[in-house]
């Protein structure tokens, strides 16, 4: 499985560093260094982009506000001279957080982490039928969930919980990202490091809050305008 990657920083030896990084491992397919966010977003308007390499500070859009910017976005491997951006990065799912300098081991585990999540996704995927239903490991057996039954998500550790629209939950041993990884984009969203919900069943949305059908869920700064956009 290759994974067909892009770089993007505004400084041409991270870029250069980058680029021989990315051609020793087999599986990384490099198809575009960008200088910019806005070069990167062309980029990922015309080719098929499975992760992005991705700094944070840079000349008027920095790699954050590219990301908030996009509907939906790859596997991201940020890097950065910042640790304290990290819990941010988090929120917008990224993949990994390397400081710079990192040495090559430590951008080869990020990146296997990426493989890893592909390989189990495309392993998941099989268990979905005409995007009607998933088969999802819980206590010992495959429970048969369809999307249209599913209201949203709530992430606890490495547990995640799934709420049915007939009152029902159900447990599964997953994170919530490889959950997520499962849904169709234009009928699930996430709106906070520790929901997801369908877009079907939101009622309306009140500050920092959505509505369902019988209670209320948070909306996390950093998701509150890409649901905004799903909205419209």
């Amino acid at each position: 499985m290759n994974i067909n990657c892009i770089i993007v920083d505004d400084e041409p030896i991270a870029r250069d560093i980058l680029k021989t990084y990315t051609e020793q491992i087999p599986y990384l397919k490099l198809i575009a260094c960008c200088e910019d966010a806005f070069e990167a977003m062309q980029v990922l308007n015309r080719k098929e982009v499975d992760l992005i390499i991705l700094d944070i500070n840079m000349p008027r859009l920095t790699g954050f506000e590219m990301l908030r910017s996009l509907k939906n976005y790859p596997a991201v491997i940020i890097t950065s001279a910042y640790p304290e951006y990290a819990i941010e990065g988090f929120e917008l799912s990224v993949t990994d957080y390397l400081l710079k300098p990192f040495s090559f081991p430590r951008f080869v585990q990020a990146t296997e982490k990426v493989m890893n999540r592909n390989q189990d996704s495309a392993a998941t995927d099989k268990m979905v039928y005409d995007e009607g239903f998933l088969m999802v490991k819980s206590d010992k057996k495959l429970t048969k969930i369809f999307l249209e039954e599913i209201e949203y998500v709530e992430a606890y550790g490495n547990y995640i919980f799934i709420y049915r629209n007939n009152g029902d939950r159900v447990m599964s041993k997953q994170t919530l990202i490889q959950f997520e990884e499962q849904l169709p984009a234009n009928k699930f969203i996430r709106i906070h490091k520790s929901y997801l919900l369908s877009l079907k069943a939101v009622k309306y949305l009140e500050g920092n809050e959505v509505a369902l059908a019988n209670r209320k869920l948070p909306v996390g700064k950093v998701y509150r305008e890409n649901l905004m956009k799903s909205l419209r």
